[in-house]
């Protein structure tokens, strides 16, 4: 437990911003595993409109500073790699 006044408030927004970072990365998955459940289901269109949600949801992370800018170019190139070639199918 914390006992100066700074490490009780650093506690504070250690807690506060845990929630929020939880909160931008679970939104962030969900919309990565719809794109590849659209991939799964054969659905190209569906999954490039997903892929647009995505690009934005990992770019808006990457922003916070909730992920790397590296890990939010890496997802995205990945999923749009994936994406090209269900629709080439």
């Amino acid at each position: 437990m914390p006992h100066s006044a700074s490490a009780k408030k650093r506690n504070r927004q250690n807690l506060r911003n845990r929630d929020r970072n939880r909160a931008v990365k679970s939104v962030m998955k969900t919309e990565v595993r719809k794109v590849l459940a659209a991939i799964a289901g054969g659905d190209a269109t569906a999954a490039k409109e997903h892929l647009r949600t995505v690009s934005k949801k990992v770019d808006q992370a990457a922003a916070k500073k909730t992920i790397h800018r590296n890990r939010a170019a890496r997802i995205k190139s990945r999923l749009s790699a994936r994406v090209k070639a269900a629709s080439k199918a």
